[in-house]
């Protein structure tokens, strides 16, 4: 190679390193569809739950996480009281992330119905990995997602419950940051947030077992809590033309 070609390809390489190629864009895994390969209780709930959301008619579905699963437990008798009669149907999973909850959506878990009003709490299982302002993008795109599947249907958001035994504990500074952040999502119209957390707190701010056994799941009591918080709320929705 000759003097100059060589000038010229180190001239080359140099300009080359001086001009980063393009940094493309990443979504944060909240905002990405995700199965939970390799767990058989899920796939089979999850089969289950899409097979039976047409033959539900459900008038409100309730999405979420292990809190919501627990419907179905600690809550079953508050939920044949409030939402039995309203055809209510429950997708709730435990360990759910909000990317999650979005390929279920997208996996039939809200096909063939339209309920009046769709209550979402979901986002708990986000604060190990994922920062308030992650959570909070994963909370919308779901949001999105309903309105997208069930354009008739009004969305109850949720702020994420309390947890943890004192207000000082480092997770309720994360836990209240998020729901800060989740505050915009809403219109007051089509999406309604609400922040019912300090129904479940005692006057100095602690959390109860009486109210979660293990400071964040709910006992019978605390869902019984849940739906006396919500239920002017929801009946409005429900109501609403």
């Amino acid at each position: 190679m000759s003097i100059p070609r060589i000038r010229s390809s180190i001239a080359f390489l140099f300009v080359g390193a001086l001009v980063a190629p393009p940094v493309l864009a990443q979504q944060p895994d909240t905002t990405t569809p995700a199965h939970r390969s390799g767990e058989g209780w899920w796939q089979k709930r999850h089969e289950e739950k899409a097979a039976g959301v047409k033959e539900s008619k459900a008038e409100v579905l309730f999405i979420g996480d292990s809190i919501t699963q627990g419907w179905e437990g600690a809550g079953k008798e508050t939920w044949q009281r409030f939402y039995g009669p309203r055809r209510g149907f429950n997708i709730g999973f435990s360990g759910d992330r909000t990317q999650h909850v979005l390929w279920r959506l997208d996996n039939a878990e809200a096909d063939g119905i339209q309920p009046k009003v769709a209550v979402m709490m979901i986002g708990t299982n986000n604060m190990g990995g994922n920062s308030p302002e992650a959570i909070a993008d994963g909370v919308k795109a779901i949001v999105a997602k309903l309105d997208s599947k069930l354009p008739q249907t009004k969305v109850l958001l949720l702020a994420i419950f309390p947890r943890s035994e004192k207000p000082t504990d480092a997770i309720r500074e994360k836990v209240a940051k998020t729901n800060e952040l989740l505050k915009p999502i809403a219109d007051g119209k089509k999406v309604v947030y609400l922040d019912i957390g300090k129904s479940f707190l005692a006057e100095d701010g602690t959390l109860s077992k009486e109210i979660m056994p293990d400071f964040l799941h709910l006992s019978p009591k605390g869902y019984r809590i849940w739906a006396d918080s919500i239920e002017p709320t929801l009946w409005s929705m429900m109501e609403a033309k």
